[in-house]
């Protein structure tokens, strides 16, 4: 015998609720009915219900990736790169979907036996709970996350997630002993449906918090708050003299990102002491910030304040797969620039822990790199690798009006090294900065270009993009320059609402003496792709192997108006499948040469290429 049931009335459409008003349950549900062709009605809508409710947490899901480009998708799923200066998470995790046997572990603080080992702080922090579950089933990006709700008060439902968010972020390993404080928002509506919590706003300073929206199908709480705070008496940083009590909440960390976001941005007294306080809203010397705060950790420091003839430390930069400038350069792996800042901001910033300014504690200092050398070792993809750093303060040299440190270090990942070299920076004041005389003794020198007026090519421009477009075009002179090998000459307009002079420095904007690297960099990718059209399937890499030297003798303000370049190639080895191109190059600002970078290299391979 065979059966047909038949549906009454409007065919099914699962998606035509997204089109128009979500429809009203109570509406369209009749009274109980032994009729048939009610029966199949009523079973008709409850199917719609149950197709619309899956729907729309699938769809709040897709919405929440797509809202912030580079949201984390759920495990298994491709990643895009994060914006930036995006919140940088202290923790990574693959877990990205949580049950209730989850929930029920961070109910009872056991973050790190949900999201694993990074996020581990042996005991401390008890305190960090979500309280009794009201959700279920939580899904986590990058972005947010998306979950059901237990309850119907979403006052609660709200709360609670924006508490897993927190813990997801990792923002309790910035204290060792803590409470979430919230700030009390009213909640519009009850919770019904999938709930969806939209990350707003995530920083470090002045602690860690992060405010959120949260909204479902029945309701909506608007611009949540939640901080992570430490309990009245707890140390929260260095103490007098640069001491740092055992524990200060990141396990294996001396100064965890909580102290150095203050370092860049917020009271230098949390970061490195009360006797740094002073510092704080002043011109003084600072870490970058946003996407160019390029190291994470102090691990270990073996020296004194005070004593500034040596030092030895270690730090970390961990970097992630999604960091923006991997999908802003043309190499393969990490640009140049990311290799030079991160070794020198992790030089820096212990020699300036130990104490070189406070002699004259009134004094605005500023904190400039005058030169160094550094090589790669080896070719590595640094995504997803920390990268730990070993540094030495060789010397210390006090003058009137300023003050010189040389640095050592040797970059790390996997236990091996990859990239050394050697640094000198200088403290300067005001009136010493002012009257900075470049490489030229004052005099204004001319480029090879002006002396010579030769015959101009101008390159198509397809390297440049994102944040790290550094050039407005390239003009060749085909066996051109000091060399005969050819000659690249460039000027690039500077604007002062140029994204690097919010980053580099707080209250002290200059442009980052790597991105003047980085665009002479560009301009000879540009210059081999031009003239190597052979290799096909090829991408940059950064050259092992050759020493670069560079030297700074000013600084480049937003005031400036322009910087001028010009590189002259050197030498152009070749190999199979790999080419690579050494050049020395100039930077000016106007009238005065102030950068000069010697056997500055870059290499085109194509992939799979063997080494050279």
């Amino acid at each position: 015998m065979t059966g047909v049931v038949e549906f009454v009335g409007e065919p099914f459409a699962a998606l035509a609720w997204m089109a128009g008003p979500e429809p009203d349950p109570e509406a369209v549900r009749a009274p109980v009915t032994t009729d048939a062709a009610e029966l199949a009605r009523q079973l008709r809508m409850s199917v719609m219900d149950a197709h619309i409710s899956a729907l729309r947490a699938q769809t709040a899901m897709q919405r929440l990736m797509i809202r912030q480009p580079g949201a984390a998708p759920a495990a298994g799923r491709p990643q895009g790169p994060a914006e930036e200066g995006s919140f940088k998470p202290l923790a990574r995790t693959t877990v990205t979907r949580l049950d209730r046997t989850h929930l029920d572990r961070l109910a009872q603080g056991d973050i790190a036996g949900v999201f694993g080992p990074a996020y581990e702080q042996d005991g401390a922090n008890p305190d960090i709970r979500i309280g009794e579950p009201v959700l279920d089933h939580v899904e986590l990006g990058r972005a947010g996350l998306v979950a059901t709700s237990t309850t119907a008060d979403l006052a609660a439902a709200a709360a609670q997630a924006l508490r897993v968010f927190a813990m997801y972020l990792g923002l309790h390993l910035c204290l060792a002993d803590s409470m979430f404080v919230e700030q009390s928002c009213r909640a519009e509506g009850t919770a019904s449906g999938p709930l969806r919590l939209t990350l707003g706003t995530a920083d470090l300073v002045p602690r860690p918090w992060l405010r959120a929206d949260i909204e479902c199908p029945t309701g909506t709480v608007r611009g949540l708050t939640l901080a992570v705070h430490e309990k009245p008496g707890v140390a929260i940083g260095p103490l007098q003299g640069g001491v740092v009590p055992a524990w200060l909440g990141r396990k294996g960390a001396l100064l965890s990102e909580f102290h150095l976001a203050h370092l860049a941005r917020g009271d230098q007294g949390i970061a490195f002491g009360p006797e740094f306080a002073h510092y704080t809203g002043r011109k003084a010397t600072r870490l970058p910030t946003g996407g160019l705060l390029l190291v994470d950790r102090v691990i270990s420091i073996d020296g004194k304040r005070g004593q500034l003839d040596t030092a030895t430390y270690e730090t970390e930069y961990d970097s992630p797969a999604d960091s923006w400038y991997y999908a802003d350069t043309a190499n393969d792996s990490m640009p140049n620039f990311v290799y030079m800042e991160t070794s020198l901001q992790a030089a820096l910033l212990i020699g300036y822990y130990l104490g070189p300014t406070l002699s004259a504690p009134e004094a605005t200092m500023s904190l400039r790199n005058l030169g160094g050398t550094a090589t790669v070792l080896r070719e590595v993809d640094l995504r997803d690798k920390t990268i730990r750093q070993k540094s030495k303060l060789v010397s210390t040299t006090i003058l009137p009006g300023s003050s010189l440190q040389n640095f050592e270090y040797t970059l790390y990942t996997d236990g091996k090294p990859f990239y050394q070299g050697e640094t000198l920076f200088g403290y300067f004041s005001d009136q010493a900065l002012a009257n900075q005389t470049g490489l030229d003794a004052g005099k204004s020198v001319p480029t090879w270009l002006e002396e010579n007026d030769p015959a101009t090519r101008r390159l198509g421009m397809t390297v440049p993009r994102g944040k790290l477009d550094l050039l407005d075009y390239v003009d060749v002179v085909d066996g051109g320059g000091e060399y005969g090998k050819g000659y690249l000459h460039s000027v690039r307009r500077i604007d002062p609402h140029d994204w690097f002079f919010a980053r580099h420095f707080h209250l002290d904007p200059v442009i980052p003496g790597s991105l003047g690297v980085e665009s002479v960099i560009q301009a000879l990718q540009q210059w081999l792709l031009d003239t190597e059209p052979g290799l096909t399937d090829a991408g940059f890499v950064v050259p092992v192997g050759d020493p670069f030297t560079w030297k700074y003798r000013g600084q480049f303000l937003p005031t400036d108006g322009t910087s001028t370049m010009e590189a002259h190639i050197k030498e152009v080895r070749r190999a199979p499948g790999r080419v690579r191109v050494i050049a020395d190059a100039s930077l000016w600002k106007p009238g005065l040469r102030i950068y000069e970078l010697t056997d500055i290299a870059v290499e085109l391979r194509e992939r799979g290429a063997q080494p050279w």
